[in-house]
Order: structure tokens, then sequence, then C-alpha cells
């Protein structure tokens, strides 16, 4: 089973992405804010995460993520809720693989992340 971490200030946001990607069959954590994250990440590292670009220290998580031994391999998806291009290049320059706009809901994340889990 592969392993999605949603990294956001939001109880709802996490909670709600939580459930969707569940049942698309992904073992799913959470962490609230970015040093929760990076402690996760370290302890057992995702293949996928999500990070709210609204959160502090978000671009440093994705650094610091990159930076760690199985850093490299993890698809992370800098989370914004408008297409700001200057946004979205901080994003790429501090190793997202690729961009999600907020709010997802379960046709979004289903159309992302459905024949993901499967293929493990």
């Amino acid at each position: 089973m592969q392993r999605f971490m949603i990294t956001d200030t939001s109880d709802v946001v996490r909670k709600v992405g939580k459930r969707i990607l569940s049942e698309l069959d992904f073992l799913v954590s959470e962490a609230g804010d970015s040093r929760e994250a990076l402690m996760r990440c370290q302890a057992e590292m995702p293949d996928y995460l999500i990070v709210d670009a609204g959160m502090e220290g978000a671009l440093e998580l994705i650094a610091s993520i990159r930076a760690m031994p199985d850093g490299k391999d993890v698809k992370i998806y800098y989370c914004v809720i408008e297409a700001d291009l200057r946004k979205l290049m901080a994003g790429k320059r501090a190793g997202a693989t690729d961009f999600l706009l907020k709010p997802f809901d379960r046709k979004i994340l289903t159309a992302i992340f459905g024949n993901r889990a499967a293929a493990a």
C-alpha cells in the first residue's frame, strides 16, 4: 500500500483529503505544520505528499525533504489557492513535482491519484 501525507494547517482539508485518499487505497497520514511533517518524513518517507503553499515553512519543507536520502523519490504536490506564477515557480524551484489547486474534492483527487494507488 502506498503512503500519502497531507500537510495543511486546516483540520478540515486534512480530514477530507484523508477520507478520500484512504478510499483510494492509500495509507494516509497528516501533519498540521511543516515541522511535524518533517519529523514524520524522517520516521517514514511517504510516496506522495501534499504541501499547503499557505503554510509557514512550506518551501523549506519541500527543499528539506528533497535533501533527505529517500526524498528524491517522493511525489510532492504544492497546493495553491490560485494559479499564481510566482508561487508556482517558487514551489518548482524548491522541488515540487506538480501542483494542486485548493479546494480539492473527490473528483479532483480521484482523477489525479485514483490509478496510482493500484499501481503499487
